[in-house]
């Protein structure tokens, strides 16, 4: 039997862990934390071909924390991470994520939807232009047509679209995870984020083969809220990975606001957060919502993924439906 005919009757987690849950079961940051080691380090131990999905946003950041902790911790190797190149990145996400690659060793796979990327780059297109939906693969249009059930002739080149994001985010997360044969994907998705995740658990199954590849996605943020993830980086990891930081943690006010000998390059929190923006997507559909970094923003009283183009928001659920994180 092949290890992927054999997944998942080699694991043993417990798929209902977190079911009925919110982040008020996990009322302090100790809480939180405590359960982020335990989901981590049964990812690790559990999966044979684990992977970390990371978009240089702060949620899969803060995972990634907590994965070199826990590997160097109990001496587990950490899992590559996965990195989607959707084509329409903020230049400052693509340094922060090579750089902190570079720093933390970490062995990177680009996703990238390369046929795609390939007709985008030969005809010079900019976001918005128009794709012929017949100029591209047979699997690319498999998925058009007979998956996402699409009648047009063309569609736009756009992340935030129905069919933008399924074949720029989705098609190229289920062709890496089928090539690299991943069985356990480790995210940084939280219940309090979006009402299409209030239901996820701690490991959700995602088995159905004619829909992804079969695999588990393993959740070991779900707890958090927004300010708990700040919270998380400034007191914990911050002070744990950046040399000169206060032990006991120091929230900065803005990118010049930092503890001597500290540089805001030196801190493994995205330029964009300082910057005013508190969800990181495309660069043609992203907005700061604000002037002060995103952690000092008022968080009770306002949407967390409010400068986010809200069509592709109200698709989420499909989206979920066919892959999508």
């Amino acid at each position: 039997m092949s290890e992927a005919e054999a997944f998942p009757d080699y694991l043993d987690v417990d798929y209902t862990d977190g079911e009925g849950e919110t982040p008020e079961d996990y009322p302090s940051i100790e809480d939180k934390i405590e359960k982020a080691i335990e989901v981590t380090k049964q990812g690790l131990e559990q999966y044979e071909n684990p992977a970390v999905m990371w978009t240089g946003g702060k949620d899969s950041t803060l995972t990634l924390y907590f994965i070199k902790e826990v590997a160097e911790r109990y001496d587990l190797e950490v899992p590559p991470a996965v990195f989607i190149d959707h084509y329409q990145h903020f230049d400052e996400i693509m340094d922060f994520v090579k750089h902190w690659a570079d720093e933390w060793d970490l062995d990177v796979i680009w996703a990238r939807n390369e046929d795609v990327g390939a007709y985008v780059d030969e005809n010079g297109l900019e976001p918005g232009d128009d794709i012929p939906v017949s100029e591209l693969s047979e699997h690319n249009q498999h998925h058009i047509r007979n998956i996402l059930e699409y009648e047009e002739d063309t569609f736009p080149f756009l992340l935030d679209t129905y069919v933008g994001n399924h074949l720029l985010k989705t098609v190229a997360l289920n062709d890496t995870l089928e090539e690299y044969d991943i069985d356990g994907v480790i995210s940084g998705v939280r219940w309090d984020e979006q009402e299409a995740r209030a239901d996820e658990t701690f490991f959700s199954p995602r088995h159905d083969p004619d829909i992804y590849p079969p695999h588990d996605r393993i959740q070991p943020i779900l707890q958090f809220e927004e300010s708990a993830v700040w919270d998380a980086f400034w007191y914990f990891a911050v002070p744990d990975t950046v040399e000169n930081y206060p032990e006991d943690g120091y929230v900065p006010t803005s990118d010049t606001d930092l503890p001597e000998g500290v540089t805001q390059e030196d801190v493994p929190v995205s330029p964009k957060y300082f910057a005013g923006f508190r969800s990181l997507g495309s660069e043609v559909s992203t907005d700061k919502s604000a002037e002060e970094p995103a952690w000092l923003q008022d968080m009770e009283n306002t949407t967390e993924r409010a400068g986010r183009a809200q069509d592709k928001e109200d698709l989420m659920e499909r989206l979920r439906d066919l892959g999508y994180m």
